[in-house]
């Protein structure tokens, strides 16, 4: 696995193919040599202008034409970069219920009790991190912690 690989799994050009120069990004997967002006892709960016002129393409077609792997593209779709096109006969599944889905992991419902779930136990943490006013360390409420003299 080269330095490109590491960056985030999508094979980012650091370096023109031309001339050597540094690439820059400009978007949507899209890199620009900053001396020469070449244009490059990263995986992310061939994938999605070959679905642009090839609707409906398969993971396999899209191996075999421009060479990102059937891995790479069940990342993207797990990623919501892409999605599979409508019509199509194949789709993946929801992690949790199984319904047919288009990109993602979860489907609208699964994804929202998800979503749910993580702002509960993330409520419920806070909850535990704050100690109320009024509470000493043993947990006893209501109780003051300094006592006046009196005179």
């Amino acid at each position: 696995m080269d330095a490109r690989e590491l960056l985030n799994g999508y094979n980012v050009p650091t370096n023109c193919k031309k001339c050597g120069g540094i690439m820059i990004f400009k978007g949507v997967g899209e890199y620009q040599c900053e001396d020469c002006g070449s244009l490059d892709w990263d995986d992310y960016g061939k994938v999605r202008n070959y679905i642009e002129k090839h609707r409906g393409a398969t993971a396999a077609q899209i191996e075999a034409e421009i060479g990102v792997s059937q891995r790479s593209i069940r990342k993207m779709l797990k990623e919501s970069r892409i999605e599979i096109a409508e019509g199509s006969k194949s789709f993946m599944h929801c992690e949790v219920c199984g319904k047919e889905i288009r990109s993602g992991r979860f489907c609208h419902e699964c994804e929202m009790r998800v979503h749910r779930n993580m702002e509960e136990q993330y409520r419920e943490a806070l909850r535990k991190d704050v100690k109320g006013y009024g509470t000493n360390e043993g947990g006893d409420t209501g109780h003051r912690r300094f006592m006046r003299e009196e005179m």
